[in-house]
């Protein structure tokens, strides 16, 4: 896809509509785009290449839109493979060219391209350098774990866009809308995206929202998922929201991981008596099925969540210790938690994921854990009762 965005300005990137799973883990039945830009300001600069997958589409675009010419600058903000791949064919095809990149991405170059020599072929950006194009130039900001140590984003002052590597990125291609403003959903696949790929790294996202507070921004172009350029704002305001790990929507989320049936109809009828006691929304999820990348987002998402899960082997069914595994990995924190636990004879899912909480930041734990065994009965129901209290309170 070659398209303008502006005088100067056109994307060259490519959407892969075969991809299953994104990083060979995260389903996007969607597809998913891999963005390139090309930059002229008299010296052109190609920004960013894509994923070895769709080098032969990415080949034409450049070559297309190069109509001749000859780049003078290839700009690394990230050295993830789906958007490096093509570094050693772009340098290999013109000479003269110059790979410019942070110091940390020049060092990764040789762990993906074995065997070519970039003497002489780079040159290494740090915080405030910039590339001067002619009539545009890019300035560079560090973007370390945003989220691979070696991220830089730049900025063009001309057209006040903002390349955000991964940043502000989403899942799918752009057939929902080349704009985030044509693209009625972005928010959802966004959320997705940024919770399973930059969730962890809150801190190294909040400095760089900082630093782009002082930038007069009228597009964002991510790496991933369409252009921003209208409502800026809602945006920002969404990151700022997610890497601060606030709350987005007010609700109660409710996971749950069954064996047999009975852990589930306790999770849904809890579900049933949230939504009883006037509880805005009340979102459930069947750790057994669902997409875990959805739970992980909806556990970000909402300020209260209910865990009930089987006892197993003396621990816990294990899509609910994978699940709590995913929150330990991303840094989940700052929620409010109730537990249900069952066990036919010795209940010990509580125990399990009670323990896996407390390794969280800024977790807290409502009493009282419900403890059901086998089947839920009508003795139970005054402590799922309890438990919806506690969690609304």
């Amino acid at each position: 896809m070659i398209r303008e965005i502006q005088p100067g300005l056109l994307y060259i990137g490519a959407q892969d509509h075969d991809l299953d799973l994104f990083e060979s883990q995260y389903a996007v039945p969607d597809g998913m785009s891999y963005n390139s830009y090309l930059l002229d300001g008299g010296k052109i600069a190609i920004l960013d290449t894509v994923d070895a997958r769709k080098g032969g589409e990415w080949k034409q675009n450049l070559e297309e839109a190069l109509a001749g010419r000859t780049p003078d600058y290839l700009v690394v903000h990230h050295m993830e493979p789906d958007h490096s791949a093509l570094i050693r064919e772009v340098l290999e095809t013109w000479p003269e060219l110059k790979l410019a990149a942070s110091a940390k991405a020049i060092q990764m170059l040789g762990q993906f391209f074995d065997g070519y020599d970039f003497t002489d072929r780079t040159i290494a950006l740090k915080e405030g350098d910039v590339l001067d194009l002619g009539s545009r130039s890019l300035r560079f900001l560090a973007a370390p774990m945003v989220h691979w140590p070696e991220v830089m984003v730049s900025y063009e002052a001309a057209s006040k866009t903002l390349f955000a590597a991964d940043a502000f990125g989403k899942f799918g291609t752009l057939d929902a809308g080349f704009y985030g403003d044509e693209d009625d959903d972005w928010a959802c696949e966004a959320r997705r995206y940024y919770f399973n790929i930059c969730g962890k790294y809150g801190g190294p996202v909040q400095t760089l929202l900082k630093k782009a507070s002082a930038l007069d921004i009228a597009c964002i172009c991510p790496l991933h998922g369409p252009i921003l350029r209208q409502d800026l704002g809602y945006y920002l305001d969404l990151y700022q929201t997610w890497s601060s790990y606030g709350v987005e929507t007010e609700g109660v989320f409710v996971a749950y991981a069954s064996i047999h049936g009975g852990t589930a109809a306790a999770a849904l009828k809890l579900a049933e008596i949230l939504k009883e006691k006037g509880c805005p929304k009340v979102a459930t999820c069947d750790l057994t099925r669902d997409d875990q990348a959805e739970a992980v987002e909806d556990a970000f998402r909402y300020g209260r969540i209910i865990l009930a899960a089987s006892s197993y082997d003396a621990g816990v069914f294990p899509p609910m210790y994978s699940f709590l595994h995913h929150l330990q990995d991303k840094a989940w924190q700052k929620r409010k938690v109730g537990l249900i636990e069952n066990g036919s004879w010795a209940p010990s899912a509580g125990r399990v994921m009670k323990g896996m909480l407390e390794t969280m930041k800024e977790i807290e734990i409502v009493e009282p854990v419900v403890t059901i065994r086998s089947r839920m009965k009508a003795a139970d129901l005054p402590a799922l009762q309890a438990l919806a209290d506690a969690i609304l309170s």
